[in-house]
């Protein structure tokens, strides 16, 4: 349960963020598209969160998430690794272009994923991984 206020929060925190684009865009847009995709995303967090915990997960600097180190996840599981973070990374693209097209201003997608880069690394617990300039950071 803590885990999915995690996410929760998390999102929130995302949607509800001052930056640049939100001085323009409505962060917080709600269209059917963004729920389902924001529902998605929720689900597959407690998935995740144990790989984030390890390491085998990272954030990336361009808004998505990568596996960081493979042999943190056992053999056996790494074509799963693989399936979640290829799903997750597919939602959060979905995620930026549906907000922008929820402003009525596709042309933002790249924006509202630069700005959501960084929230999600401000957002991310202790421990976890990013990446930034230098390669990755464990926070």
């Amino acid at each position: 349960m803590k885990k999915l206020f995690t996410v929760l929060s998390l999102l929130a925190a995302t949607l509800f963020s001052s930056s640049w684009v939100s001085a323009a865009a409505d962060l917080d847009v709600n269209t059917p598209a963004i729920a389902a995709i924001k529902n998605s995303m929720q689900a597959r967090h407690n998935q995740l969160s144990p790989h984030y915990n390890s390491g085998a997960v990272g954030l990336t600097a361009d808004g998505l998430v990568a596996v960081r180190d493979a042999t943190a996840v056992p053999l056996k599981d790494r074509g799963g690794i693989n399936s979640l973070v290829a799903a997750e990374n597919g939602d959060r693209t979905a995620l930026y272009k549906e907000i922008a097209v929820g402003n009525g201003h596709p042309e933002w997608a790249g924006e509202i994923r630069s700005t959501f880069a960084g929230r999600w690394v401000d957002k991310a617990q202790s421990g976890w991984y990013y990446q930034n300039a230098g390669g990755w950071v464990k926070k």
